[in-house]
Order: structure tokens, then C-alpha cells, then sequence
């Protein structure tokens, strides 16, 4: 069995889309997943299964999702050797790697989409694009910013979800334990 992690987009914020992590657990437990854990409210899960194909793993946690809570999310699977070199792959320096932002990506953006949005980083507020992954880190924090994934989203025409240096490094820890 291999360890996964997925990132549910847009799950209990602001009262919307609200599912409970522990019904979460037992539901992804019942669809055939094992040592299954979540980390805090966002849609954070680490799990192990012998199906291979993440895209795969992906559909099943979403069509479980919509028919036991009736609402659609989007589900973003990863093994845990993608998901570490995403992590190691942050242009950052230490410093700014411990309050900096992954917004990964559920497609790979257009290239001249990437480029044209790039230009807009500055000192204050810097990002790279790649095919997985935005990195952003702002001087004055994530809340502040219209560097935001919503931004994101809107510009590059795709789907992602963001999560802090501090979710990662967790996900991360509990899926190499698992």
C-alpha cells in the first residue's frame, strides 16, 4: 500500500460546504482507503491504498463526497514523493520558505498565462509558477494580499488549492508515518 495525500478545495469555509472530519475519515475508510488522517478543518487527508492512478483516487474520493454530503469538491491526490518534491521545489530561502504559500495546481497552467502573471512579482510580494505549483510568499502576510488563490485561479484558467509551510510540513510528517 502507498501513501497519498489528497487536498480538498474549498471545504468548511465561512460556513460553506461543511463536512466533518471524522465523518470524512470513516467515509474514505469505507471506500477502501487505510490509515486514514486528517489535519485540522481544511480538507487535509493523509491515507494509503494499492489503487496506483491518482486521478483515479481523485473521482472515487469525489463521487463519495457528493453522494454522502450532496455538494461537489474538487479532490487533488498526491503521491507522497510528488508532494515532497513540490515542497523541496520552493525558489524560497529558509526564512521566507517558513511563511510562504503552495498553491497547487490541479492542472498545468498555459505557459504564456504563467509568464505574463509572473511579471507582476515584486520584492514585497514574490512568486514563481511552475506546472504543479504556485509559490508565494508576502512580506505582509497571506490575509493582505490580492496575490490570493482566488487570483490565482482567475488569471491561470485552472483549479488549485493553497495551503502555509506549517500544513505542508505536517502533511508530510503524517504521511511518512503512516
Amino acid at each position: 500500500m502507498k501513501p497519498f495525500i489528497a487536498l480538498l478545495r474549498g471545504i468548511n469555509v465561512s460556513g460553506q460546504k461543511k463536512i466533518p472530519m471524522a465523518e470524512l475519515r470513516t467515509l474514505l475508510s469505507n471506500a477502501g482507503f487505510t490509515g486514514v488522517q486528517t489535519y485540522i478543518q481544511s480538507g487535509n487527508v493523509v491515507f494509503r491504498s494499492d489503487v496506483k492512478d491518482e486521478k483515479s483516487i481523485s473521482e472515487t474520493i469525489s463521487k463519495a463526497i457528493l453522494k454522502q454530503f450532496g455538494f461537489d469538491v474538487s479532490v487533488l491526490v498526491k503521491t507522497l514523493e510528488d508532494f515532497q518534491a513540490v515542497f523541496e521545489a520552493s525558489p524560497f530561502s529558509e526564512e521566507a520558505l517558513k511563511k510562504s504559500y503552495f498553491m497547487l495546481l490541479f492542472d498545468k497552467p498555459k505557459l504564456e498565462l504563467a509568464e505574463q502573471i509572473m511579471q507582476l512579482s515584486t520584492s514585497e510580494e514574490q512568486f514563481t509558477i511552475t506546472e504543479n505549483c504556485v509559490y508565494f510568499y508576502s512580506a505582509n502576510g497571506y490575509g493582505k494580499t490580492k496575490f490570493n488563490n482566488n487570483f490565482f485561479e482567475r488569471k491561470l484558467n485552472i483549479i488549485a488549492t493553497a495551503r502555509n509551510y506549517n500544513t505542508m510540513v505536517k502533511l508530510l510528517s503524517l504521511s511518512a508515518e503512516s
